[in-house]
């Protein structure tokens, strides 16, 4: 019996064996290609997708480092207008400052002009008031003067001794 099982046991293995084997190639020729290709795809398909997102991380890092100095280069630059802005609005205060103390001198010189000439105009005008007094007690002593005859002569004779021809 043992024999029995022995030979059984080793027809079944040859057996089992061969359609293992007789398996193996049928899915080799139908089923192995297929299956390695769609592996080797799947693979692929997963090297492709680490490799994109790879590459969209390193350019998310690259936008990143961008925005940074976009960021940065904008802070600068609104520094820098806010600074131009402060000497701008410096400037122009100065140059109003400027303006008005110009403005001011000019218009003192003005004034003291004005005054200038109207102390001209007044003084000329008390020399004409006092030379016109002056012409009029003249006109009144001359007239009270020479009044007579004898009094006009006497000038008269006075006047021509005191000139010199």
């Amino acid at each position: 019996m043992d024999k029995l099982i022995n030979e059984f046991s080793f027809g079944l293995f040859f057996w089992q064996l061969l359609i293992f084997i007789g398996l193996v190639l049928l899915l080799k020729k139908f089923a192995w290609k297929p299956i390695l290709d769609a592996i080797n795809e799947r693979e692929s398909s997963i090297k492709d997708a680490l490799s994109s997102a790879d590459i969209a991380r390193k350019e998310i890092e690259s936008l990143n480092e961008e925005n940074q100095r976009i960021i940065k280069s904008a802070r600068s630059e609104r520094e820098a207008l806010l600074k131009e802005a402060r000497n701008t609005g410096s400037k122009i205060i100065e140059d109003a400052k400027q303006e008005a103390k110009d403005s001011a001198n000019q218009l003192i010189k003005q004034a003291q002009e004005s005054i200038e000439s109207e102390k001209r105009a007044a003084i000329q005008e008390l020399k004409n008031q006092v030379a016109g007094i002056a012409i009029q007690i003249a006109e009144k002593v001359l007239h009270n003067e020479l009044e007579n005859k004898e009094k006009q002569n006497k000038l008269i004779k006075q006047l021509i001794k005191e000139t010199k021809l």
